[in-house]
């Protein structure tokens, strides 16, 4: 069974970057045809794509966001990277991290979500 964890600062101020953990266990993220994916929801609002690395190291992001976001890697330690630079209050959602195989917008696993508050 695939399971995928969050982790990060829950509260963060403006201007500064947020940087989030996804610790995947149960499959590797290099394995073939596999992505990786960071989505937010901000309260009240829907879900948002925010980019997704694939078994490749690949990186594919969100145009609207592409100019403050970076999604690495650790392969050693199986995980994968969000930083999210430039903060603002609209920032603060639920970070959530995903995994699929084969089809990358069809999440075959999710992270339990990680509130985060910009704020100063």
């Amino acid at each position: 069974q695939v399971q995928l964890q969050e982790s990060g600062p829950g509260l963060v101020k403006p201007s500064q970057t947020l940087s989030l953990t996804c610790t995947v266990s149960g499959d590797s993220i290099t394995t073939d045809v596999s992505y990786w994916t960071w989505i937010r929801q901000p309260s009240g609002k829907t879900l948002e794509w925010m980019g997704a690395i694939g078994y490749s190291g690949s990186t594919y992001y969100n145009p609207s966001l592409k100019s403050r976001t970076a999604i690495s890697r650790d392969t050693s330690k199986n995980q994968f990277t969000l930083q999210l630079s430039s903060l603002t209050p609209e920032d603060t959602a639920v970070y959530y991290c995903a995994g699929s195989n084969g089809v990358p917008w069809e999440y075959d696993c999710w992270g339990q979500g990680t509130q985060v508050t910009v704020s100063s």
